[in-house]
C-alpha cells in the first residue's frame, strides 16, 4: 500500500506562505512632536516646546496607538519614537509601554535633558531592546549651551546620561560638529570609549546639516548654511580613522556605487516611513514635499505602502541639470543628494544640490575614484575604477 505522505519541501523564498506573511513594513519612524525643550543653532526641524498651536495639532493617544497597532499587524517589528524631543509628551510612557506590548523593539532618539529616575526605572523593569540614542552637544556648559541656547541645559543632559550610566541603560552617543564644539571631539571620543560599552567605535556624527525639514524659516536656513563645514573640513572629519575609513568604503563602494539613472528614488526611501507628529505617513523622515506625503486621516498605513509609495518610487527626473549630472554620477551612493534634500534646498525633488555635490567630489578624490578636477558624471570606466578601489582592500 502507497503511504500517504503530508509534508512537502519548498524553496522558503518561493513558497506562497511566506510571500503572504511577508512584512509589508518592518520598522516605523514615529515623530512624537516637532516641539523641544532646546532651541539648538542646527535643528532642522524644532518647534518651542511651548507652541500652543503644534501641541493642539499633534496625534492623541489613542490615534498614536491605532497606528501602532495597525503596524505591528503588518508585520512592523521595531517603531523609533523621535521628533522635536519625544519625551515632552505626557503620554511618552503610555505609549513606550503599549508599543512594547505590542512585541515592538522601542528606539527613542533623545537630548537625555527630560530623562527621570521614573522613566529610568521603567526601562530597567520593560527595556526598549532597541537603541536610546542620546545626541551630545559639548562636553563643557559654554559650548553645550551655546549649541542648545538654553539655560540649564548642559547640567540637564548630563543628569540625564548620568542616570543611564548608574542603571545600566544600554544607550548610544553621538554628537554634531559644529564651530562651537568641534575642539572637543578628542574628550567627548575619549569619554565615549571609557563609558558607552554599547559603541564598537568613535561615536557618529552629523556633519552635513540638513534645512528645514518644512521649508518654514529662511533666517534659520542661512544660520544652519553658515555652520556647515567646508568640504575639506568635513572630509578630515571622516577620515581621523584613515584605515577604518577606506576599508568601509571599499566594502560599500562594491555593492552600493552606481549611476541612479533618471529615478529619483534610489534609497528605501517609501518602503519604510515616518509618520509625523500630525498623522501624515513620509516615504522618510526628512521629505515633507506635497507630492510625497499621505495623510493618515484619510486613509491607513497598508495602502500607503501598497499602494501610494510604489508609485511614488517611480518618480522620474525632469530637471536637464540633474539629468546631465546626477543622472550620470557613480557616486550616488557616496553622495547624500535625494528627493528629500533638494526640498529642503530648493522647494523642488529634483535639483541637484552643489554642497553635497563637493563634499562627495572631496571624498572620491581622497579615495582615488577620480582625479583632481574630474567630475565623476563625465566617468565612463566607473565600474573599472571601483573594482580597482575594492581590489586594493583584498
Amino acid at each position: 500500500m502507497r503511504r500517504k505522505t503530508y509534508v512537502s519541501t519548498q524553496v522558503f523564498g518561493k513558497a506562497g506562505l511566506f510571500r503572504k506573511l511577508r512584512p509589508v513594513l518592518s520598522s516605523l519612524d514615529m515623530e512624537l512632536t516637532e516641539r523641544c525643550n532646546n532651541n539648538c543653532i542646527h535643528c532642522c526641524i524644532n518647534l518651542p516646546s511651548h507652541d500652543a498651536l503644534a501641541r493642539k495639532r499633534e496625534l492623541s493617544t489613542e490615534a498614536v496607538k491605532k497606528i501602532l497597532r495597525e503596524a505591528v499587524s503588518l508585520g512592523c517589528l521595531s517603531v523609533r519614537f523621535t521628533g522635536g524631543e519625544p519625551l515632552l509628551r505626557g503620554d511618552f510612557q503610555e505609549l513606550y509601554l503599549f508599543a512594547r506590548k505590542l512585541g515592538l523593539r522601542v528606539l527613542v532618539f533623545t537630548n537625555a535633558t527630560l530623562i527621570t529616575p521614573g522613566l529610568v526605572a521603567l526601562w530597567c523593569r520593560v527595556p526598549p531592546l532597541g537603541d536610546i540614542e542620546v545626541t551630545v552637544y559639548g562636553m563643557k556648559k559654554s559650548s553645550y549651551e551655546a549649541v542648545t541656547r538654553v539655560p540649564g541645559s548642559y547640567e540637564a543632559a548630563w543628569r540625564g546620561i548620568h542616570l543611564l550610566l548608574k542603571n545600566k541603560i544600554h544607550f548610544v552617543v553621538k554628537g554634531a560638529f559644529l564651530p562651537q564644539n568641534k575642539d572637543e571631539m578628542g574628550a567627548f571620543e575619549a569619554w565615549a570609549a571609557a563609558n558607552v560599552p554599547q559603541l564598537d567605535g568613535p561615536p557618529a556624527y552629523s556633519l552635513y546639516f540638513d534645512l528645514r525639514c518644512r521649508r518654514d524659516d529662511a533666517a534659520k536656513n542661512r544660520l544652519i548654511k553658515s555652520l556647515r563645514p567646508s568640504p575639506e573640513e568635513g572630509l578630515r572629519v571622516l577620515v581621523r580613522q584613515k584605515d577604518k575609513y577606506v576599508k568601509g568604503m571599499q566594502a560599500f563602494c562594491s555593492k552600493f556605487m552606481r549611476p541612479s539613472g533618471e529615478k529619483l528614488f534610489s534609497c528605501g526611501a517609501g518602503c519604510g516611513g515616518c509618520v509625523d507628529a500630525y498623522g501624515v505617513f513620509q516615504p522618510c523622515m526628512m521629505l515633507r514635499h506635497p507630492d510625497c506625503v499621505y495623510d493618515l486621516k484619510k486613509g491607513n498605513l497598508r495602502d500607503a505602502l501598497e499602494g501610494f509609495f510604489p508609485k511614488l518610487r517611480e518618480t522620474k527626473a525632469a530637471n536637464p541639470e540633474f539629468l546631465r549630472r546626477c543622472a550620470r554620477c557613480f557616486l550616488k551612493g557616496l553622495c547624500e543628494q535625494c528627493p528629500a534634500k533638494a526640498w529642503m534646498e530648493y522647494g523642488t525633488l529634483d535639483t541637484p544640490v552643489a554642497y553635497l555635490c563637493g563634499a562627495a567630489h572631496e571624498q572620491a578624490r581622497f579615495l582615488g575614484l577620480i582625479g583632481k578636477k574630474e567630475k565623476a558624471w563625465t566617468v565612463n570606466d566607473w565600474q573599472g575604477r571601483i573594482d580597482a578601489f575594492v581590489k586594493k582592500g583584498r
